[in-house]
């Protein structure tokens, strides 16, 4: 999910702020640009951690503004389908719950959290199992395994994740506890 990962790119800076220190004006405008957005190779950036300045910086006709190059160290990152996850219930709607992990969310849909009918409670903001009275809340940790991707370049947060929690291993992490208790007991 997270890892550091090394870039060479570009930092526009632009004519009005030439008479401050470059190497923080840099990081500043580098952290502007690219945290919180999605790189080339589909990862967010999270945080850079460093930024080195890389060359000489070029100016650009017609344009004024100072390019800079620079090697940045990055946060990254990164969701792959099926992979498993643990996150955070964030909110519960009628058709599901949102998970937070990491920095992004995934929609559990009632379908996918038990084999069980579920009855939502939105005003309580939990979701409650019919038959086996397992009862899932706003604040629960869950582990959850990503079934659908749909990523949005631009705006990372509107991103559409889709997750499951039908299988063995998977569920709020207190049941997952009550299951293997009860496995060890047979």
């Amino acid at each position: 999910m997270y890892y550091i990962h090394t870039r060479e790119d570009m930092v526009r800076i632009p004519p009005d702020r030439l008479g401050e220190d470059l190497g923080k004006l840099t990081l500043e405008l580098a952290r502007q640009v690219f945290e919180g957005r999605m790189g080339p190779d589909q990862k967010l950036v999270v945080l850079i951690t460093k930024l080195k300045l890389n060359g000489a910086s070029r100016v650009v006709h017609g344009d004024g503004a100072v390019y800079q190059p620079v090697r940045m160290q990055m946060l990254l990152f990164d969701i792959r389908m099926q992979e498993v996850i643990e996150g955070l219930v964030d909110q519960v709607v009628d058709y599901g719950a949102f998970i937070r992990f990491g920095p992004l969310d995934g929609l559990l849909h009632v379908s996918q959290i038990l084999d069980d009918h579920i009855d939502p409670d939105v005003g309580g903001q939990r979701m409650i199992g019919k038959e086996t009275k397992r009862e899932m809340r706003v604040g629960d940790r869950l582990r959850s395994r990503i079934v659908t991707i749909s990523l949005n370049e631009v705006s990372p947060r509107e991103s559409k994740i889709g997750l499951t929690m039908r299988q063995p291993g998977l569920g709020k992490l207190e049941w997952i506890d009550e299951d293997n208790a009860g496995e060890a007991d047979s």
